[in-house]
């Protein structure tokens, strides 16, 4: 069975752009794969953080992964500052990379630009993520399109290390979702939907109730030709919202381009808020339960387990093969 790797930043409540890009298709995936599921709270302080608000962001994130579906006796889902395998292989990692290729990642110009202090782990935190990809061996990382370049360097890395100190790392490959790899703002479909951005109404949250769902799909960006048609070029809104519609609803664009066919942007909009709120409604019940359950502290106790037996094996490979330690025969 090959193995699957994906990390989430717990930085706040998820967006539809998150579950529709991500989270769905772990629930698919946990059942065809070895599954290890991340909370990168070691990714999350390349920025400053309130430490109160930073442990209720990762119990917050690990309680969405397990009400989106994910099964922790089928995958394994754990919190990376307690597994520090992945601190130290991502300093070893770091040691492999070069200045230049790190400033050349395109995240990294884009946090970094206009400012006049950057921390040093935006800079060097794509070694660390690296770690936490070969610690396990994995096979497949599902992304999102703008983090593809994370996975090149990912295998620029291991195959630079291959090459050094002997085979060890397996060599991973992306994976991109040809439907909903990316979700557009409501407000600008030419901007992924992110919950960084000011304006709330540009993305709609996981915990949304129905009236903040109708109210932001309502004022969501179209066009004035009133016609439901897919076209990316010429119709980036209408298409946004028709990718949204048909991954929940589970029907194919040319489905929804029919039964819309005469009619207007005001049906089809207060139709699709329906469909948000039908997906998110089980989503939301269970994540309420988890947050006030002492089981999601015993399952990441036990996700953590198993993460730290595997990912150790594979750090005191690495760090024999580079001559680290002591030779105890």
């Amino acid at each position: 069975m090959k193995t699957i790797f994906s990390g989430i930043q717990p930085s706040g409540v998820l967006t539809l752009g998150n579950y529709i890009g991500a989270m769905r298709q772990f629930v698919e995936l946990q059942h065809e794969y070895q599954c290890y599921f991340c909370i990168v709270d070691q990714h999350a302080i390349t920025v400053p953080q309130d430490p109160k608000q930073l442990r209720q962001n990762i119990r917050s994130l690990a309680a969405f992964y397990l009400a989106v579906g994910i099964d922790p006796n089928t995958a394994t889902l754990f919190v990376q500052s307690e597994v520090p395998a992945h601190a130290q292989a991502g300093w070893i990692l770091q040691c492999l990379s070069y200045i230049g290729e790190l400033e050349r990642m395109t995240q990294f110009k884009d946090k970094s630009a206009g400012k006049e202090a950057v921390s040093a782990g935006l800079l060097t935190y794509p070694p660390l993520m690296a770690a936490d990809i070969l610690l396990y061996k994995t096979d497949i990382v599902p992304v999102g399109e703008d983090q593809k370049q994370h996975i090149e360097l990912t295998r620029d890395l291991a195959e630079r290390f291959n090459k050094r100190y002997g085979e060890i790392f397996t060599i991973p490959e992306a994976r991109i979702p040809k439907v909903g790899a990316r979700i557009m703002s409501l407000a600008d479909p030419l901007k992924k939907m992110s919950k960084s951005d000011p304006n709330q109404k540009s993305y709609i949250t996981l915990l949304d109730d129905a009236k903040a769902i109708e109210k932001k799909i309502k004022s969501a960006v179209t066009d004035s030709e009133g016609t439901i048609r897919y076209d990316k070029e010429t119709k980036p809104g209408v298409t946004n919202l028709l990718n949204i519609y048909s991954i929940l609803a589970n029907k194919t664009i040319e489905q929804l381009e029919q039964q819309y066919a005469g009619k207007g942007y005001g049906e089809f909009k207060s139709d699709l808020a329906q469909v948000i709120m039908d997906a998110l409604a089980p989503v939301q019940e269970k994540y309420y339960h988890l947050m006030e359950s002492s089981s999601l502290d015993d399952i990441l106790d036990k996700g953590a387990e198993k993460a730290n037996q595997v990912a150790n094996e594979m750090l005191k490979k690495m760090e024999h093969a580079m001559g680290l330690g002591r030779n105890r025969g």
